[in-house]
């Protein structure tokens, strides 16, 4: 098994505990479901948010998800002016069978533009890419 790190993001809706834990855990569920992650290979999840988000930590989500034996951590985002508010990222490393190749990147609700070549933006929730 080699380690791979799996980029994901999306938009939170607002600035509340109740709004970044709900799009942490669809981000991660979705990441963890296109790439069909056994969560024991899961070797560590960085999280990011953009300084505008900051109502509570997303790694919160993955606590509440059972994932209490995995490596997390939460920081800010460079605040580069013009670039994307309200986006919470996660790259997750896994350790995986996969080739780099195969690894399915997941962008939702409006980050599709940071990496649209890699995206998943379509799981489950129908939207337009």
């Amino acid at each position: 098994m080699r380690c791979f790190g799996i980029r994901g993001a999306v938009r939170v809706e607002r600035n509340t505990r109740e709004a970044i834990i709900a799009a942490s855990k669809e981000l991660l569920e979705k990441m963890v479901v296109a790439n069909e992650v056994d969560v024991d290979n899961i070797a560590g999840i960085w999280f990011t948010t953009t300084p505008d988000i900051n109502a509570e930590f997303p790694a919160v989500a993955a606590r509440e998800l059972g994932w209490s034996n995995t490596a997390l951590l939460c920081s800010h985002e460079m605040n580069v002016p013009g670039s994307l508010s309200s986006c919470l990222r996660i790259l997750m490393l896994v350790n995986t069978e996969k080739k780099n190749t195969e690894i399915e990147h997941v962008y939702l609700k409006g980050t599709e533009s940071l990496r649209a070549e890699t995206a998943i933006s379509r799981i489950g929730e129908g939207d337009k890419t």
